[in-house]
């Protein structure tokens, strides 16, 4: 089965866009994620032009089309981790932003009108072990003290035995395309734009900024950078960011049968939460499989074991969708938002949501509007990307770096390529395979035909995997991402993988 996601599906008319980028906005918003729409929307509220620019031909079909959609500020067990890495303070910040998020999107949803399937629910951090209690009860207390509206419980309303859980109150689900089609819808016009099918290729920063595109050049006082994994990477954002993925199988299910709230497991991960179908039924969506991006495993067996886990526990007959929850870690924990890289005046960025991206975003588009716009924001420099936190993070950028590394000097050395050759690639599968010198991605479609790229990703040279669950190549160091005929699906590569000739 190939992956298709629910937010995808029927998700109404998007707004009017262009195929030709407009030049001499006051801003260039790169990236039609929940960042970047949020920050185009807001900073056309705030009197500005905006153009907004996005690769796909649609808007919020990337990483914020394959998420959980959560709305909340219980991150997992983060605020013991601030605690413990920063101080109280910095868990109170982290949280007080992540609250603010939250009731914007309530907020600003009851002014649009938003059809969004936003509705109030509360969020727990569940165990089944009770030696992960202690652990619940220590992260209760620090988000307690961090002004959240936080608890420790033993009851939930889960099929299943925990023995304790971390309740948050009044958070909030929702249908994450709908929302931001109707933010997006409040853009063009007054000297505004949305400009899809469009690839950012290079920036020369200055006054103006210039913007080179697939379409052409593009003028700005400003740009932001919200395409995920930033692109134009003069921060060292690709040292300092840890790609990781979970999967997402979502099925119909009896709204008698599933939980209410929404959940995540403390031990393994597992997520859960439901959402409504127009036709009156209920869809129970399922998270799990944590995984590094080209990691050297069959994605579809991970699909197969998240469905199974699913199927056990709940009454889903039949899995209809599924898809890759795709985000990016920071080393401290905290997400980058602010300048492009200390040197940076008009360039500005959003990345490190964390795998909570629907606060994280929103949050982000809040303090990049009062930035750009000169007003001061007390989360400034708390998400400032060029913060020093090196006593906090140092662990974490040593073993995201030395995987990287490992990854380079093993590809260079043709441990992870083949050495057969390609007759036994079977319909729809691929793999990279030596051809002399040459690391070479061979994909055979459907009809048998044999295509063949380059295997180096075209961001820093690391060796592609094939991702057999979505047929695609990716790349295991900074979680680029191309299609199987070398189109750029996902950067920070910007080029695709070269056609080459299959191997003799």
């Amino acid at each position: 089965m190939r992956s298709r996601s629910f937010w995808l599906d029927g998700t109404g008319d998007p707004p009017p866009t262009s195929r030709t980028p407009p030049s001499g906005r006051d801003v260039d918003v790169v990236g039609a994620g929940i960042a970047g729409i949020t920050t185009a929307y807001l900073l056309k509220r705030a009197g500005m032009t905006v153009a907004l620019i996005e690769a796909d031909d649609q808007l919020a079909t990337g990483v914020t089309g394959h998420t959980t959609a959560k709305v909340t500020s219980q991150h997992s067990t983060i605020y013991s981790t601030l605690t413990r890495s920063f101080g109280p303070e910095t868990a109170r910040a982290y949280g007080t932003g992540q609250q603010l998020a939250i009731d914007w999107i309530v907020s600003e949803a009851a002014v649009l009108g938003a059809e969004a399937d936003l509705s109030r629910r509360d969020s727990y951090v569940y165990a089944e072990q009770e030696s992960s209690v202690s652990q619940l009860r220590t992260e209760a207390d620090a988000a307690l003290e961090a002004g959240l509206p936080a608890s420790f419980v033993t009851g939930t309303d889960l099929p299943l035995p925990v023995a304790g859980a971390i309740r948050f109150t009044a958070q909030a689900q929702f249908h994450p395309r709908r929302w931001l089609l109707a933010l997006a819808a409040m853009i063009p016009g007054d000297g505004s734009d949305i400009v899809t099918g469009t690839r950012a290729t290079g920036l020369t920063e200055g006054d103006p900024c210039v913007v080179d595109t697939t379409s052409g050049s593009v003028h700005g006082r400003h740009v932001v950078v919200a395409t995920h994994y930033p692109i134009f990477d003069r921060g060292l954002f690709f040292a300092r960011l840890e790609p990781r993925r979970d999967l997402v199988v979502a099925g119909r299910a009896d709204l008698g049968a599933v939980p209410h709230d929404m959940y995540i497991s403390a031990e393994d991960r597992h997520s859960i939460r439901t959402t409504p179908l127009d036709d009156g039924g209920v869809l129970l969506i399922v998270g799990g499989e944590p995984h590094r991006v080209g990691a050297r495993a069959s994605v579809a067996r991970h699909y197969d074991d998240l469905s199974r886990w699913a199927q056990q526990r709940f009454p889903v007959q039949e899995v209809p969708y599924r898809w890759l929850a795709h985000d990016l870690t920071t080393v401290d924990a905290l997400p980058y938002v602010g300048r492009f890289h200390p040197r940076a005046r008009n360039v500005w960025v959003a990345t490190g949501f964390g795998h909570w991206g629907m606060t994280n975003g929103t949050l982000a588009g809040l303090l990049l509007r009062d930035l750009i716009t000169g007003e001061e924001n007390p989360l400034a420099g708390l998400l400032d990307p060029a913060r020093r936190t090196v006593r906090q993070s140092a662990a974490e950028f040593v073993k995201a770096n030395a995987y990287v590394a490992a990854r380079l000097i093993g590809d260079r050395m043709d441990t992870a390529v083949a050495r057969h050759g390609t007759d036994s690639i079977p319909a729809g599968h691929g793999r990279v395979v030596a051809a002399g010198t040459r690391a070479i991605a061979a994909y055979r479609d459907d009809d048998g035909m044999l295509h063949c790229r380059s295997a180096r990703c075209t961001h820093l040279g690391c060796l592609v995997v094939f991702n057999d669950a979505e047929r695609t190549w990716d790349c295991p160091c900074h979680a680029s991402r191309f299609a199987t005929d070398g189109r750029v699906l996902a950067g920070p590569a910007v080029r695709p993988l070269p056609p080459v000739e299959p191997p003799g």
